[in-house]
């Protein structure tokens, strides 16, 4: 099969066919393939100008909209490796990373004017090494980057996540984040519309499925969530008869939340991708398989492999939980290099990234959370993703997030922190809800309470920064 460079995409549609819809405040920002073609030629431009070579990594710092696309198929222009990074961090943080970075520059929306003034720069004359380069702090806060093994060129046939060619998607979520940012610019190199927000608003992202005939849509659990805790006659006033796909993915989510999306929207709609930006391995499960194996996270696609071992290296036997490894197709070392970081990985090039979980008799993961989360108190072990799982079940709480906090007497305690619109909501109230879904041993002994998202729009929090004295 032929690959076809991601440079070319944007040239490769109709000129006057829509390619960008960004939904915001103001209203919407429409953008044709043209038009991201002819930008994404300036911002060559003003890249070679500024001494970009090829296979260097460029940093921007962009929210997102038309001109975050224009800027990366730009980069991919000069043959060079976008690095996406979030534009809300403060200086520090974002001065941290790009320190660990080294690119050969950093952008920011303050560089667009400049660009715009230059005539488009020339058709591509490199593929990049990498396609992508994206940043991870993780829990700890502790910045990496993940430079992916893959070329800037995909097989002509390749499928990625089912997403479509040709048709509409919805990828609500901050672009700078690995899963939207590789879904996005895969499905413009598909030829589809991509649809973003600006942030994410639930009742928003359905009004825009159903006013842009959206067929596929990429969320995460904190996504699926906020909609499904929209009043019934709110979810149905809206034609989702287009939307025959989601994909969800970059956390855990609640068996509860997703057999009532499988009853609203039926099994063959569901999807979960499980894989981190390392690209060690992507499993992959729909709604039909998942009921029959609830609370999977599907098998490995692609001839990427899975074990689960022990503390000492040795296997674990199916239904045995240990730490997941994986080889991905290519062999070790073949997905990904860090920068920053230290590969966890076995003598034989076995990696992980630090999740816990099992492999049933057939093959199927199943994940219990990540291993530096791992709660001990009073030396009962407590996955921080099944708290959270039962405390989202409140019909008043809108997001949460749990971990232990240093006791005195247990090692470490249940903390919640806990979004809701129910002043009344305290510790008793929330330990008795929990008292019949949860052991006793696993209720939060204290917890923050806000009327403010504890997660982003891509499902993440920071969970060092709650962590009580």
């Amino acid at each position: 099969m032929a690959a076809l460079s991601l440079a070319e995409a944007p040239g490769r549609r109709t000129p006057e066919r829509v390619a960008l819809i960004h939904s915001e405040a103001q209203g919407e920002l429409v953008w044709t393939f043209g038009q991201l073609a002819f930008r994404a030629r300036q911002w060559s431009a003003w890249l070679t100008a500024r001494g970009v070579k090829p296979d260097d990594l460029v940093a921007f710092a962009f929210p997102n909209g038309p001109e975050f696309f224009a800027l990366t198929f730009g980069i991919y222009c000069v043959g060079a490796t976008p690095a996406p990074i979030s534009h809300k961090l403060p200086e520090r943080e974002r001065a941290e990373i790009v320190e660990v970075m080294q690119p050969a520059i950093f952008v920011t929306p303050a560089d667009a004017a400049a660009s715009e003034t230059l005539a488009p720069g020339s058709g591509p004359v490199h593929v990049a090494r990498s396609w992508k380069a994206c940043t991870s702090g993780g829990s700890t806060g502790r910045p990496k980057v993940i430079v992916d093994g893959r070329p800037a060129a995909f097989d002509e046939k390749m499928d990625f996540i089912g997403i479509p060619a040709d048709d509409v998607v919805l990828a609500p979520g901050p672009l700078y984040h690995n899963a939207p940012f590789s879904a996005s610019v895969f499905a413009l190199w598909k030829g589809d519309c991509v649809v973003t927000m600006e942030r994410f608003d639930p009742e928003r992202a359905l009004a825009l499925i159903e006013k842009h005939r959206v067929q596929w849509a990429m969320m995460v659990p904190t996504m699926m969530h906020r909609i499904f805790r929209l009043a019934p006659d709110v979810r149905q006033k809206f034609d989702l008869s287009s939307w025959k796909m989601v994909v969800h993915t970059a956390a855990p989510i609640a068996q509860w939340l997703k057999h009532a999306w499988i009853d609203w929207l039926g099994p063959d709609h569901i999807w979960e991708v499980y894989g981190a930006t390392e690209g060690l391995v992507r499993c992959w499960i729909g709604g039909w398989d998942w009921l029959q194996r609830p609370g999977s996270a599907g098998l490995p696609a692609g001839g990427a492999r899975l074990k689960i071992l022990r503390p000492d290296g040795t296997e674990c036997a199916p239904g045995e939980q240990g730490e997941v490894y994986a080889m991905p197709p290519g062999g070790p070392g073949s997905s990904y290099r860090y920068i920053g970081a230290e590969r966890r990985a076995t003598a034989d090039g076995w990696e992980s990234v630090g999740d816990i979980g099992h492999v049933d008799s057939d093959g199927y993961l199943f994940l219990a959370d990540r291993r530096t989360d791992l709660i001990i108190s009073g030396g009962v072990n407590i996955w921080p993703a099944e708290v959270e799982a039962a405390i989202l079940a409140h019909p008043r709480i809108h997001s949460c997030a749990v971990l232990g906090a240093p006791d005195d007497d247990l090692g470490q305690r249940v903390h919640a922190v806990i979004e809701t619109d129910d002043p009344s909501l305290d510790l008793t109230a929330l330990r008795a809800f929990l008292s019949d879904v949860l052991a006793v041993s696993k209720h939060p002994r204290s917890i923050v309470v806000s009327d403010k998202p504890v997660r982003d729009d891509a499902g993440k929090v920071r969970k060092a920064a709650h962590v009580p004295s």
